[in-house]
């Protein structure tokens, strides 16, 4: 059966299960972060202001996929380890946990974002561009629990080891979203607020997508009914110790990413957060390989932690930093070398004023890319092992501390303007990364005694 051979897979040889669970991965997270990337694309025709007011509601809507992923990764690492402890029946009652707590998680979200929405953009700096961000922004938030629970369902599948079916959904979702942006942005003539029906939209779709695995097909290994949900303290914990974490961790970066913008519309003007919120999309697609294969390691490294075959989760997380500093390589050569193509994408009609300074973004701030291969895969070592907490720490350390410290040095003391701002990012991710690879070896010796 196609979800035991997954689970078998899983349970195997570590470096074979990576490799399995990564290639799906990393089609599929490039497919999500062709989400905001296509909205972008579109969006830029409308000007630069709308460009920019998209951009500001960019950091909510990473705190929603920063949850859904949060949670997702919650799931993935409670389903694994009781999959590696041989124990189904409690997998099972943990996938529909899963789903109830993403729900009410979700609905609390959404009632927050739709009151104090306006305000939090206009702290964050939106000014002129606000009503642009409103209009998009209102109805994201009015459909968080899409956005959520959409990836939140990913980490149901990859807890049996199964991240194909997810990259299904995915594609399909994606070429939806293809289809309906132009449609929905230009054609029917609703602008920045068809950009967020249209991605609405999509992650509806992909609910419905893996609903049908789960529920008219039923041939998922893990069984997320109603009728096998006994509410559990123990399983609960598990979820959240990892997912909440996990979540606040991605929280963390969409705070980043508000001050950021804050901060380049002190030092600059919206211009430099256009050209932040729309590099950033496009970083986000060349860090996917690793972020991908950091995905795929908690499973795996899940698994071998409930299974006590400690001497797996070494040698997966030396394998997986070796796969990812490969792509890391070519992603950072490839970026500097088509810098100017890729900023000719998002810098047409009244956008053009940004290509320059754009091109330079893409051109230093993939220079922390092969550091970033060491860092990630060191960090999900420690969701793996049920200590989100220390995951959650380490991204702290590097966002709001190193990073940040590092750009505001550079912006405001050395008066380096956002070329330092850039550099700050850099400097930080390089610091913090080695840190958390020393802190995860460490933690690995540690388990083998």
């Amino acid at each position: 059966m196609f979800s035991e051979n997954n689970v078998d897979v899983l349970l195997g040889n570590p470096k074979k299960a990576l490799l399995s669970m990564s290639i799906p991965l990393i089609i599929s997270l490039l497919i999500s972060s062709l989400y905001n990337l296509i909205d972008a694309m579109w969006v830029s025709s409308l000007g630069a202001d709308a460009l920019a007011g998209v951009g500001f509601v960019t950091p909510i809507f990473m705190i929603l996929i920063g949850f859904g992923n949060g949670l997702g990764a919650g799931s993935a690492f409670a389903l694994s380890k009781y999959i590696g402890e041989k124990n189904k029946q409690k997998a099972d009652n943990g996938s529909i946990h899963s789903i109830l707590i993403t729900i009410v998680i979700s609905i609390i979200l959404t009632v927050i974002l739709l009151i104090f929405l306006k305000d939090i953009l206009i702290l964050m700096g939106a000014g002129q561009t606000v009503d642009f961000a409103m209009d998009y922004g209102v109805v994201i938030a009015t459909g968080s629990v899409f956005v959520i629970l959409s990836n939140a369902l990913y980490g149901i599948f990859r807890g049996e080891g199964d991240s194909s079916r997810p990259m299904y959904a995915m594609i399909a979702s994606a070429i939806l979203n293809m289809v309906l942006d132009p449609i929905f942005i230009y054609t029917l003539g609703l602008g920045v607020t068809g950009a967020a029906l249209a991605t609405l939209i999509s992650s509806l779709f992909v609910i419905l997508v893996l609903s049908y695995w789960f529920y008219i097909k039923k041939d998922t290994y893990l069984k997320p009914n109603l009728a096998n949900f006994k509410f559990k303290k123990e399983i609960t914990f598990d979820i959240v110790k990892v997912g909440l974490p996990a979540s606040l961790q991605l929280l963390n970066n969409a705070f980043f990413a508000a001050v950021f913008s804050a901060l380049l519309a002190f030092i600059s003007s919206t211009d430099s957060v256009a050209v932040y919120s729309t590099g950033w999309r496009v970083v986000t697609i060349g860090t996917t390989p690793i972020l991908a294969i950091g995905t795929a390691l908690i499973s795996v490294i899940a698994a071998n932690y409930g299974a006590r075959n400690y001497e797996n989760i070494g040698i997966a997380h030396r394998y997986s930093m070796k796969i990812s500093m490969i792509f890391a390589v070519l992603v950072m050569i490839l970026t500097i070398i088509f810098a100017p193509q890729i900023a000719s994408v998002f810098s047409s009609g009244s956008s053009a004023r940004i290509s320059g300074e754009l091109t330079s973004f893409f051109m230093w701030i993939v220079l922390y890319y092969p550091t970033m291969a060491v860092g990630v895969a060191s960090t999900y070592v420690f969701q793996g092992i049920g200590r989100g907490i220390t995951a959650m720490f380490q991204t702290i350390l590097r966002e709001t501390g190193f990073t940040l410290a590092f750009a505001l040095l550079f912006t405001l003391v050395f008066n380096w303007g956002v070329w330092g701002a850039w550099m700050g990012i850099v400097l930080g991710e390089v610091v913090s990364n080695n840190i958390t690879l020393i802190w995860a070896d460490l933690t690995i010796k540690h388990l083998l005694k």
